[in-house]
């Protein structure tokens, strides 16, 4: 089951498991109040949160990470994301207002896209982790078993006509599509359901 979270510019999906929990994104640096709030209305508490996965480590997909981490929350990382995850460090810095703490990655667990099956169905998730790299090269999707697919800043498919010579977005989607996706949610659209 799944809970989408707008409190700020960014969707942000709440994942309950069997076993644990799973948040997908946060918004930008600056939007703990409003994030708080926002679960709250949901009936969510940050130690419902068991691990916070980001779908690539733009600005404002991670701004909320730190804070989280400082909560108990654990950090999943794809290997692939490790070089990028201070990416927005730079970004964050020149704000001096938003008080950013860089991602601490001492304690994150850090698995493959390989091994993210597994690693769900251990939290009471069915589903895995995919690399779709259109968007940027530590972008990932994840696909769960009901049909629910987590793409983060993905391009809609219905744009691919748009972009003929974008064989990496091509890629990704046939990559999804042959998960049979019933409904696919966007980080800054709503989402799309398939018959």
């Amino acid at each position: 089951m799944q809970t989408k979270l707008k409190y700020g510019n960014t969707n942000t999906f709440f994942i309950r498991g069997m076993r644990g929990n799973l948040l997908v994104d946060t918004d930008y640096a600056g939007t703990l109040p409003a994030f708080y709030k926002a679960i709250k209305e949901q009936e969510i508490k940050i130690s419902d949160i068991t691990y916070v996965l980001a779908t690539h480590y733009h600005p404002d997909h991670i701004g909320l990470v730190s804070e989280l981490i400082r909560h108990g929350v654990k950090l999943l990382v794809i290997d692939a994301q490790c070089p990028y995850i201070h990416f927005a460090d730079t970004i964050f810095g020149r704000d001096k207002s938003l008080a950013y703490e860089p991602i601490p990655t001492d304690h994150a667990t850090i698995i493959g896209t390989e091994e993210s099956r597994a690693f769900l169905k251990r939290l009471g998730i069915d589903g895995e982790i995919v690399r779709t790299t259109s968007h940027s090269a530590d972008s990932i999707s994840l696909i769960l078993d009901g049909g629910e697919c987590f793409v983060g800043d993905l391009e809609p498919i219905e744009y691919l006509a748009a972009y003929e010579q974008n064989d990496k977005l091509k890629r990704d989607w046939e990559l999804i599509m042959r998960y049979a996706p019933k409904t696919i949610y966007y980080a800054h659209a709503n989402e799309k359901h398939w018959n």
